[in-house]
């Protein structure tokens, strides 16, 4: 076991963890924060997205020894009340279906809104064609994205 102090969401965390530990559950049963799912383990489905210093990574398959002095975003500290442009367009288009995927996909578009203000459709798809939808609601989160980035900034 080795001791870390970790930024998450802009608060430090004092956290125990073997080096390999998957940051993923370091948040989740260490820390307490639940909204950062689990969805394959191996960094294919998305669901585990969170963001280390405004990048999307997938938290399944980065150890926690990584993050280093690095700051970490979970869908906990995207916005205090769903405030997000990103999650108002995931309400106005009513994307969600089951919704299992979802944080993942907020996460990772998110981070691309942030590096990408006015992405074309295709760098859209391009970026979030790594998270999975098993209710396939891709056209629902694309109008999401496409209706935030529209938008006059």
């Amino acid at each position: 076991m080795a001791k870390y102090s970790i930024n998450i969401n802009g608060q430090t965390h004092d956290v125990e963890a073997m080096e390999d530990m998957p940051l993923l559950w370091v948040l989740r049963d260490v820390v307490g924060l639940k909204g950062t799912k689990f969805g394959c383990g191996k960094a294919l489905c998305g669901a585990c997205t969170v963001h280390l210093n405004d990048n999307a990574v997938r938290s399944c398959s980065l150890p926690v020894s990584a993050v280093g002095e690095g700051r970490i975003t979970t869908i906990e500290g995207l916005s205090k009340e769903g405030e997000h442009p990103i999650q108002q367009a995931w309400e106005k288009f009513v994307v969600p279906q089951c919704g299992y995927c979802q944080t993942g996909q907020i996460m990772n578009a998110a981070a691309l809104i942030k590096r990408n203000p006015q992405p074309s459709e295709q760098e859209i798809e391009q970026s979030m064609q790594g998270n999975l939808c098993r209710c396939g609601t891709y056209n629902r989160i694309k109008a999401a994205i496409i209706s935030v980035t529209s938008q006059p900034k």
